[in-house]
C-alpha cells in the first residue's frame, strides 16, 4: 500500500481534534434531536452505494455521510428524553478511555499479550466488588474467586451455565437430564444459553412468580422436587435482581438455600440493578449473595461506562476456567503454564478480548465512589418523582412496585388505548418509552415502562415527559381499566 494512503501521526492529531469536536457538538445538541429514529426499513441502506469505494475519501466526506445517512438512523440513547430501555450510558470520560483503548490496539487474550491489560482488570474488578458490597469470596485475593469483564450479561450467563453443566457432569452420582431454573420474568438470555448449552427449552424451568413479580421460592422447590423424583438433576438456578420488564427482585438468600440443598449452581443476574449497590442503602436486594456461585452486573447500563462492559465474578475460578479452558500449543506460555498469572481467555467464550478494564478504570478514577453514588441516587429520585406524578393522576395506575429507576404504569383503559398512547408518545420525538406485558389481577396487561438513568436526564426532563404523556392520554372515566 502506498505510504500516502496511511494516516500519519500529524494528520491523526488534526483529524482527531475535528472528530472530538464533532462528538462534543453532538452531545451538546442531542437533547434537541428526535430520540427515536424516524427512518423506515431499508431507508438507510438505500442511501448507501451498492458497490464499495474504489478510492479513499477524506474525513470531511465521511462526516458528511454520517450527518446525511447515519444520523437519521440513530436512536439517541444519550438523550435526556430517553426513558425506554434500561440506560446504556456513555460518559465522556469513558469515551476518552475507549479512544485510548482503540489507539493502543491491545488484544488481551493472555497475560503475556499485554500484562497491564490483565492485571488492571484483576484490580479494577476487585475494587468494584468491594464498592458494590460483594463478599470477599468473589475477589482475586480470596482462596478461589475472581472477576472478569465480558461483553454482555448474555455472554456471562452462557459462560457460567457451561461451567455449571460441567461441574454437574463431574459430580459423583449425577444422572438423568440436567435441568435449569429461573423466574418466568427472567431475561431471554437464559433460554438462549440453555439452547446453546444443548439443554433445550424443555429443560429450562421458568417458575411462576408472586405478587411482587419475583420468583416464588415455594413453587421453585416444588418444581425441583418433581424433577428429582423423575430422575432429573437440577444443576443451575438463576436469581434475577432487577428483571427487564418490571425490575422485580428475586430473593437471593432463599434461592441460595435451595441451590445448596440440591447442589445446583446459583447465578445472580443483576445486569441492571447491581450497579445501584454502589449505594449501601440498596444492597439489601442482594442479601444472601454469599451463597451464590457467580454474580453479574453491567457497568455499561447504569455505571457511566461505555458499552460493552459486563462484569462477572465467580467464587470458584477453578471450576469456572476448567470448563472454558482450551490451550493449544501456540497459546502456551511459561507464565500461564506455571499458574502464576491469569489468562483471561479461559474466563470467556471467545478467545480474543479488548482492553475493556481501561474504560472502567477511567470511570472509577474520574467519578470516584462518591460521584457514582450521587449519580445513582439522583436517578432513583427522578423515578420516585415520576412515580408520584402517576400515582396522583386518577386516569393512570401503577402496574408494578417501583424498584430503583423503573416505573411501570398504564392508562386506566384498554390495552389498545395504551398501545395507541405509546405510539403517540414516541412519534412526537421528544421522549421515548417502551412497553411490556405484566400480570395484573387475573389478566395480563399492556404496560408502559419509564426508565430513568440517562446521564443527561434532569428533573425538568422528567416533568416535561409527564406533561407530554398526560396531554396525549385519551379521556376516560376513572377506574375504566378493562
Amino acid at each position: 500500500m502506498p505510504d500516502e494512503l496511511h494516516m500519519n501521526p500529524e494528520e491523526f492529531r488534526d483529524l482527531g481534534r475535528k472528530l472530538l469536536d464533532y462528538i462534543a457538538d453532538y452531545r451538546e445538541r442531542v437533547g434537541n434531536l428526535p430520540v427515536l429514529s424516524r427512518v423506515g426499513p431499508g431507508e438507510v441502506a438505500a442511501k448507501l452505494p451498492k458497490e464499495p469505494p474504489a478510492c479513499g475519501d477524506s474525513l470531511e466526506g465521511i462526516l458528511e455521510d454520517i450527518d446525511e445517512i447515519v444520523m437519521p438512523g440513530i436512536t439517541h440513547w444519550q438523550s435526556p428524553g430517553f426513558f425506554g430501555y434500561y440506560p446504556s450510558n456513555s460518559s465522556l470520560p469513558a469515551v476518552l478511555a475507549e479512544l485510548l483503548c482503540a489507539g493502543l490496539g491491545v488484544q488481551g487474550m493472555s497475560w503475556v499479550t499485554s500484562p497491564a491489560c490483565t492485571e488492571l482488570e484483576v484490580r479494577v474488578l476487585d475494587w468494584l466488588a468491594k464498592i458494590i458490597g460483594l463478599p470477599a469470596s468473589f475477589r482475586s485475593d480470596s482462596t478461589g474467586g475472581g472477576g472478569v469483564i465480558h461483553g454482555t450479561a448474555s455472554e456471562a450467563v452462557l459462560a457460567v451455565m457451561v461451567a455449571a453443566r460441567e461441574r454437574a457432569k463431574a459430580a459423583e452420582g449425577a444422572g438423568g437430564e440436567l435441568t435449569a431454573y429461573c423466574s418466568s420474568q427472567a431475561h431471554s438470555s437464559l433460554a438462549k444459553a440453555a439452547a446453546i448449552c444443548g439443554l433445550g427449552a424443555e429443560n429450562l424451568r421458568q417458575v411462576e412468580v408472586g405478587r411482587e413479580l419475583a420468583i416464588d421460592p415455594g413453587a421453585l422447590e416444588a418444581v425441583i422436587e418433581a424433577d428429582r423424583a423423575a430422575g432429573r438433576t437440577p444443576f443451575f438456578i438463576c436469581a434475577t435482581v432487577g428483571t427487564t420488564s418490571s425490575c422485580a427482585i428475586d430473593p437471593v438468600a432463599e434461592l441460595g438455600r435451595i441451590s445448596r440443598s440440591c447442589g445446583a449452581w446459583l447465578h445472580v443476574d443483576a445486569a441492571y440493578a447491581g450497579s445501584a449497590c454502589v449505594c449501601p442503602e440498596f444492597r439489601s436486594m442482594i442479601d444472601g449473595v454469599e451463597l451464590a456461585d457467580s454474580f453479574n452486573c453491567n457497568p455499561h447500563k447504569w455505571l457511566l461506562t461505555t458499552f460493552d462492559c459486563s462484569t462477572l465474578w465467580v467464587s470458584d475460578r477453578d471450576s469456572f476456567t476448567r470448563a472454558l479452558s482450551v490451550t493449544p500449543e501456540y497459546l502456551r506460555s511459561s507464565q500461564g503454564d506455571s499458574g502464576a498469572v491469569i489468562d483471561y481467555r479461559d474466563w470467556q467464550i471467545p478467545l480474543g478480548r479488548r482492553f475493556r478494564s481501561l474504560k472502567l478504570w477511567f470511570v472509577l478514577r474520574w467519578y470516584g465512589i462518591e460521584g457514582l453514588q450521587a449519580f445513582i441516587r439522583e436517578q432513583v429520585r427522578l423515578a420516585e418523582l415520576f412515580e408520584g406524578l402517576v400515582g396522583r393522576h386518577e386516569g393512570f395506575e401503577l402496574a408494578a412496585p417501583r424498584h430503583l429507576g423503573l416505573v411501570c404504569f398504564r392508562f386506566r383503559g384498554s390495552d389498545a388505548e395504551n398501545r395507541r398512547l405509546l405510539e403517540e408518545i414516541n412519534s412526537g420525538g421528544e421522549i421515548f418509552l417502551t412497553h411490556t406485558v405484566l400480570p395484573m389481577g387475573d389478566a395480563e396487561r399492556y404496560v408502559l415502562r419509564f426508565a430513568t438513568g440517562s446521564i443527561a436526564t434532569r428533573e425538568e426532563h422528567v416533568a416535561r415527559a409527564w406533561e407530554i404523556i398526560e396531554s396525549l392520554a385519551p379521556a376516560a372515566p376513572p377506574g375504566a381499566s378493562s
